[in-house]
């Protein structure tokens, strides 16, 4: 024996008789805006750099195997932890994006985490936040 399930609807027609119907499927509703790619990397930047901190991971070595990127890639990622606070808390709380061009890429970044003083690094981030 097979059973069936399905929603149904009962509607009534025009001269009183019932009729019945499949209920229409509801979709799910996706969310129209998303957190910026650069958010969600300064946010597993501070996770990684806390796992090696800690000692979950032996190195940059392992952690890169375990999230299953390149080692120079996960260098990258942790780099996002040389910015100034300020910097890091700006990119944290940016406002979530339609779609299109994302303003500010983690490539745009890597020339202000070169910069060792904070004071530098505000001012080629603000430059790297103007031109698009």
């Amino acid at each position: 024996m097979i059973t069936v399930h399905q929603k149904l609807s009962i509607t009534k027609t025009h001269r009183g008789r019932r009729r019945l119907e499949p209920r229409p499927e509801e979709q799910p509703v996706k969310p129209t805006s998303s957190v910026p790619r650069i958010s969600r990397l300064m946010a597993l930047a501070i996770k990684y750099q806390g796992m090696l901190d800690r000692g979950e991971v032996a190195g940059i070595t392992e952690l890169a195997r375990l999230c299953r990127v390149t080692q120079p890639r996960m260098t990258q990622i942790l780099n996002l932890n040389l910015l100034s606070p300020s910097i890091q808390e700006q990119l944290l709380h940016l406002p979530p994006h339609s779609s299109g061009k994302q303003a500010i890429h983690e490539k745009k970044l890597r020339a202000v985490c070169a910069h060792t003083d904070w004071g530098s690094q505000q001012l080629h981030f603000a430059r790297c936040c103007s031109s698009k």
